[in-house]
């Protein structure tokens, strides 16, 4: 991965990438992200950091497309977390998540493809046995933490103490 590539934004919506000095779409956007450039979006009046925005859009614009990763019960919970006081926890939670998923994704390739080279099935077996059950107690834990009135039930037993 090379330096951070600046795209700018400007007052027509157009999205101009300065590194190739040419316009580009959101799916263009998603393509750079996927082959694992770093962006930064400006807006060209202001210089204001839009990064955050436009990469929302993408996976807006993506989440319409064939089968969502975010469903409305995740997004509901979401939006319930704005401003609760789990919203750091959820915000460093899901990154951390994605992080501990594709590196889990990134070591079953491998493995999968020293096992292809050489041994038997049941390790395969093994190994899928082991990212779901690690995949399970992940989700468990998150949606335990995403449960309505659990925040309103922790700010009660803090008041009684």
């Amino acid at each position: 991965m090379s330096q951070e590539r600046l795209i700018k934004k400007y007052a027509n919506r157009r999205l101009y990438d300065a590194s190739q000095s040419r316009h580009i779409t959101l799916d263009d956007i998603r393509g750079l992200i996927v082959k694992g450039e770093k962006l930064k979006v400006v807006e060209d009046k202001t210089g204001n950091d839009i990064t955050r925005h436009i990469l929302l859009q993408v996976i807006a614009e993506q989440e319409q497309f064939g089968r969502p990763i975010l469903s409305t019960k995740v997004l509901e919970a979401i939006i319930r977390l704005y401003g609760n006081s789990l919203q750091g926890y959820v915000a460093a939670f899901l990154e951390r998540s994605i992080e501990m998923f594709l590196n889990q994704q990134e070591a079953v390739q491998s493995q999968f493809s020293r096992i292809v080279s050489s041994a038997p099935i049941a390790a395969v077996a093994d190994l899928t046995r082991q990212n779901l059950e690690a995949l399970a107690k992940m989700q468990e834990s998150m949606l335990s933490a995403l449960k309505p009135g659990r925040d309103k039930d922790r700010d009660e037993d803090d008041r009684r103490t």
